[in-house]
């Protein structure tokens, strides 16, 4: 590519590759929202809290990549919905730590399945490619993040 070729941007790797996110995340999004009316930022707030039996608010929005105004939201509706419960940390009182309740966990049970077959489908989609896709993604996924 010389200075002179023109830009484009719908062969912009980075451009495509949060295109594809975004569809792929749409997609998957009318599951969670259609069963349980969860919004995107509520649906990672439950996935995050599915790794670990608590974890604070902070550690969601840096994990799930969202602003922790948007967790605090997510947070504050699934804990009116009976989805989760909150508490002040035992070490630090400024923080407040998540949980999920026994309801958050039959809606997870509930969406696992579907999550799991809705991956096997993209996979399918992507083809042969599809593992040495997922090493890629994984790599750049563990690289350090350069925003500062």
């Amino acid at each position: 590519m010389t200075r002179d070729d023109p830009f484009i941007l719908e062969t912009f790797l980075p451009y495509q590759l949060a295109v594809v996110a975004e569809k792929v995340s749409q997609d998957y999004a009318r599951h969670y929202r259609d069963m349980f009316d969860l919004s995107r930022a509520e649906w990672r707030v439950v996935a995050h809290l599915s790794q670990q039996p608590s974890v604070s608010v902070r550690e969601i929005a840096a994990r799930a990549h969202l602003d922790k105004s948007k967790v605090s939201r997510a947070v504050a509706r699934l804990g009116a919905e009976g989805y989760v419960t909150k508490q002040s940390s035992a070490t630090d009182r400024r923080l407040v730590v998540l949980a999920l309740t026994d309801k958050g966990r039959d809606m997870l049970a509930a969406l696992t399945p579907i999550a799991r077959a809705y991956e096997a489908e993209v996979m399918d989609r992507l083809g042969e490619s599809a593992e040495s896709f997922r090493h890629a993604v994984t790599a750049l996924m563990a690289e350090p993040d350069e925003r500062g």
